[in-house]
């Protein structure tokens, strides 16, 4: 019996070696030590620090759910980065892969600290994974310390995900809940002193109340009554279909309709001969060619440009070279050429291929810059272009410009007056409002009913 024992210790020992070896860099038995019956799972010093570890696996959880969870925004991430840096890149992509690296490198140091409280031995974190865990810390805090200043409705975003993840965090909760019992049950069984048991097992057992209470503040707004559910949204490609084609052309907008949108949005700038065209960006650097065409005028404002100067570039091969979306999937041969023949297109042929399908249109007005000759009379230029040159259809303009909206009520009556802001019912109706344009998270379940 004796033997069979000692034969059993002897091989559980490279598990436990293992354990110990990635967790404390002790390899070798005599470097480690069991925790005797009653006493302390570590030294103080490492008391100290294991909530260190378990807040970095917290912070860094957090941080993890949210940036994937906003994956909606990732684009206008990379936006912004590019007018800071310069060029584009996919930001968005490397910290998602980063704070994934940093959350499963805290997770596998967390499980091999619970697998060796299990064995009872004694924890001591190496001094380079106690530097690892600092670098996560800090970088999961200060991560979500910026996207909180700079996109703080991000938080909005998250918590309007939990309505569908509740139920498979909850889940996931207890079965780590379930997982630690072993542990928790063993020191609080070993625990000479009842102040300690307390200790153990109070924080357990309100963790496990908490996670039997929390469903029922559990709740998705894909649980109606029969006949209470809204008519269907209406799908409208922004900028086209960007992550199929180039923003704002011709072959975006076809995209779209192809793929059944029912709308088509779109950014207007009035070029300096009187021209409206379809540009986001205030400069030409990022959708176009004109790095190359023309160097010494990437930084200048695409107002500042004729329609001859502008109709002569290219608006294609940037995003076969620079793939925007991270997401994006492989494009056909006969697509890849198409894409890499674009060029800017005008507000004129925008409307004419909207009113051929039949398309609703809703666009960004932009004013020009000073000392353009349609700086005052922009309003006025676009409405000539939509009410005498493309032939659209009005009902099918909404019109978003807040700018002199009384003088484009009474010319074009037939417009549906839309605001990109909330507001109450009864301003609405005085101002002929029919339509809101608003961010996915400024609505409420209670608002879109």
């Amino acid at each position: 019996v004796v033997r069979r024992r000692l034969l059993q210790r002897y091989e559980h020992q490279p598990f436990i070696s293992c354990l110990a070896g990635f967790y404390s860099c002790r390899w070798k038995r005599y470097q480690r030590r069991r925790t005797e019956p009653g006493k302390c799972c570590c030294k103080m010093r490492e008391c100290v620090f294991f909530p260190l570890l378990v807040g970095a696996f917290c912070f860094s959880l957090i941080f993890l759910y949210m940036w994937g969870e906003a994956k909606n925004d990732y684009n206008n991430f990379d936006w912004y980065n590019y007018g800071n840096l310069g060029f584009w890149f996919l930001w968005s992509l490397v910290l998602l892969i980063v704070a994934a690296i940093l959350f499963m490198y805290i997770t596998l140091l967390l499980v091999l600290a619970m697998c060796l409280l299990a064995e009872g031995q004694q924890l001591y974190l190496h001094w380079s994974h106690k530097i690892g865990t600092f670098l996560v810390l800090g970088f999961s805090i200060t991560a979500l310390f910026i996207l909180s200043v700079l996109w703080g409705d991000q938080w909005k975003t998250v918590r309007l995900s939990f309505q569908i993840t509740a139920p498979y965090l909850h889940i996931g909760a207890i079965t780590i809940m379930v997982l630690l019992s072993w542990p928790v049950a063993l020191h609080a069984i070993r625990a000479d002193k009842k102040v300690v048991q307390v200790i153990i097992v109070g924080p357990y057992l309100a963790i496990l109340l908490f996670l039997f209470l929390i469903p029922l503040g559990m709740y998705s707004p894909c649980i109606r009554e029969m006949g209470t559910l809204g008519p269907k949204p209406a799908l409208i490609g922004h900028r086209g279909s960007p992550m199929l084609a180039p923003e704002n052309t011709e072959m975006s907008f076809q995209k779209t309709i192809e793929h059944g949108g029912d709308g088509l949005e779109t950014d207007v700038t009035i070029s300096y001969d009187g021209i409206p065209f379809l540009m986001h960006d205030s400069t030409l650097r990022r959708t176009t060619n004109i790095k190359e065409v023309y160097p010494n005028d990437t930084a200048q404002n695409a107002a500042l440009f004729s329609w001859d100067t502008l109709k002569e570039l290219n608006a294609g091969t940037w995003f076969l070279k620079d793939k925007p979306f991270s997401c994006m999937g492989s494009l056909s041969r006969a697509d890849q050429n198409q894409a890499m023949n674009q060029s800017i297109y005008k507000l004129s042929n925008f409307l004419r291929l909207a009113d051929s399908q039949n398309k609703l249109v809703i666009f960004d007005l932009y004013r020009p810059p000073e000392k353009h000759p349609y700086r005052d009379s922009w309003i006025n230029r676009t409405l000539e272009v939509i009410l005498n040159e493309s032939g659209i259809r009005p009902h099918l303009v909404l019109w978003l410009e807040d700018d002199m909206r009384s003088f484009v009520q009474s010319v074009a009556p037939g417009f549906q007056q839309t605001v990109g802001s909330k507001a109450p019912v009864e301003d609405l109706l005085m101002d002929n409002i029919v339509k809101l344009n608003l961010a996915y998270t400024e609505m409420s379940s209670e608002d879109i009913r």
